[in-house]
């Protein structure tokens, strides 16, 4: 009886129709066809509705921006809209939109050089750009004014923040640019990604732009995020942290906050960032992607409640929503997103969008240009007006792992301001990050000065920092190192060209050693 029934359970299974052990109906999986025609208007109106879309999410959850760290956002905490609620922060906080700008960055790039644009035109453009930006993409820029150029200015040894969500958020263009065409998307990912990031870092943005990619060819929410997965390498902690969130919304499907527990408990801990090794912060691609995916699957396109489920979910609250409405508003297009959300939307579509030149109109028009070159240039097909896309079976990407044998140890809260004082830090490890900046004592707002600090390692001189006051180009971190030795440092940091006007501030540092740290336990 029992070889009978798992028969039948197997057979039932192939046919895509039997219930698992938690009782959830397996669904089929959809087949990846060979070609896919669309309309040129509804090309279009599907880029329309994933830049639309983006921009609507980031906007919904600004707000709510890393103000909710480890901590969902309950239902009974409103979160505000109105019709000119989009055009007012274009104005009163441009720089909510930073992963939009990103992109429209790397498109003028892309328009300006052609589709097999070097790295290197890209980092030095949105490096030399005056608008402001955070963790992986503010290391970058630093190291990349500072002479070092990509993929070096995003690897985890060059860049502290490399496993952040910055490429994952501003790779919402390769996807639009790509439909269909999951390897083309992925081979642009490699060059653009590796400017800010590595690792799970450089997975985010390769997975959401092959998301954006297979919502051209298919509105089945699951067959989007398994094809997209696919080209996640299986061994890496981000396939393992969505591929759990697939699963666990198999189990509960009904409870996205039972999804959100379960993932909280296995896959929040921060090891690359040091703001958020011993912080409630936690800025990871890999967690903040889960989020997008538990927006995508708990809406099951409905606009509102996939942008709120993501939002919901905390951290970075607006960037995660921005994506996961883009990805919805590619997969129903412009004229399907429903009418609450457009007269905020429409009101800006003229304007030029913060720190661009482009207007979204201009943008929606450049991207479906794109979008076409590109279709045709992978084999597709245009005719009258209808295009025909070759559709690419994806395929997985090169595996690599950031931070691999570093495991934080210690933080010791410092905020101390040194002027003639050398930083002394002893430390047991294999690394450390200091983290601090350069403070006026004037209150001046704009100043050209630079910090020279010349950096010490177990008495010998390793490095010559510099350190700009400028929030644009400043140094995200004062200092780090990884891979040393194991065992006992001595790190001191001497300020060389002392300015009684500047403060070097030390916030903290956070150590690194090649095992975790061992529970003490005091009794």
């Amino acid at each position: 009886m029992k070889k009978r029934t798992y028969f039948i359970l197997s057979l039932l299974a192939l046919c895509g129709c039997v219930s698992s052990l938690y009782g959830r109906v397996v669904k089929p999986v959809s087949a990846l066809p060979g070609k896919a025609t669309l309309t040129l208007s509804a090309l279009q109106d599907k880029i329309k509705g994933g830049w639309a879309g983006q921009t609507i999410g980031c906007t919904y959850g600004g707000p709510t921006e890393f103000q909710f760290k480890g901590t969902m956002i309950h239902d009974y905490q409103k979160i505000v809209w109105y019709d000119d609620y989009i055009k007012d922060l274009f104005s009163s906080d441009p720089g909510l939109y930073d992963d939009v700008y990103m992109d429209l960055t790397f498109v003028e790039v892309l328009e300006k050089c052609g589709f097999k644009a070097p790295a290197d035109s890209f980092a030095l453009s949105f490096a030399h750009h005056d608008f402001k930006l955070w963790h992986a993409n503010q290391a970058a820029r630093y190291n990349i004014l500072n002479g070092m150029m990509p993929p070096a200015s995003g690897n985890w040894m060059n860049n502290p923040h490399a496993n952040d969500i910055d490429f994952m958020i501003e790779s919402d263009f390769i996807g639009m640019m790509s439909p269909g065409m999951i390897n083309s998307a992925s081979e642009i990912c490699d060059r653009v990604g590796h400017i800010t990031n590595s690792g799970d870092g450089w997975y985010g943005g390769v997975f959401v732009a092959a998301m954006y990619s297979m919502a051209f060819i298919s509105d089945d929410i699951d067959f989007i995020i398994a094809q997209a997965l696919t080209s996640i390498p299986e061994k890496s902690k981000f396939y393992h942290a969505i591929s759990d969130v697939i699963s666990w919304h198999n189990q509960y499907p009904n409870d996205w906050k039972q999804c959100w527990f379960e993932f909280e408990k296995k896959h929040t801990s921060e090891v690359g960032c040091p703001e958020g090794a011993y912080n409630a912060i936690n800025i990871d691609a890999s967690v903040n992607a889960a989020y997008v995916v538990m927006g995508l699957l708990y809406g099951a396109k409905d606009f509102f409640k996939t942008m709120d489920v993501t939002t919901r979910s905390g951290q970075d609250s607006d960037s995660n929503p921005a994506v996961s409405a883009g990805i919805l508003g590619a997969i129903l297009g412009y004229e399907k997103i429903p009418a609450f959300w457009k007269p905020a939307i429409e009101k800006v579509q003229d304007l030029k969008f913060p720190y661009s030149d482009l207007t979204l109109n201009q943008i929606y028009k450049l991207s479906n240009k794109h979008a076409v070159q590109r279709i045709i240039q992978n084999g597709g097909e245009l005719t009258n007006d209808q295009i025909t896309i070759q559709v690419q079976k994806p395929e997985t990407v090169k595996f690599e792992q950031s931070f691999g044998g570093m495991f934080p140890t210690y933080e010791l809260l410092v905020r101390k301001d040194f002027l003639d004082e050398t930083i002394k830090i002893d430390f047991t490890g294999n690394g450390i990050v200091v983290l601090g900046n350069v403070k006026s004592q004037c209150g001046v707002a704009k100043s050209d000065f630079v910090a020279l600090l010349d950096v010490y390692i177990d008495g010998a001189k390793v490095e010559q920092d510099r350190m700009p006051y400028d929030y644009i180009v400043r140094k995200y971190d004062i200092y780090h190192k990884y891979m040393l030795k194991n065992g006992d440092h001595k790190l001191e940091i001497k300020w060389v060209n002392q300015n009684p006007d500047f403060r070097i501030t030390m916030k903290s540092y956070v150590v690194y050693a090649d095992a975790p740290a061992k529970l003490i336990n005091p009794y």
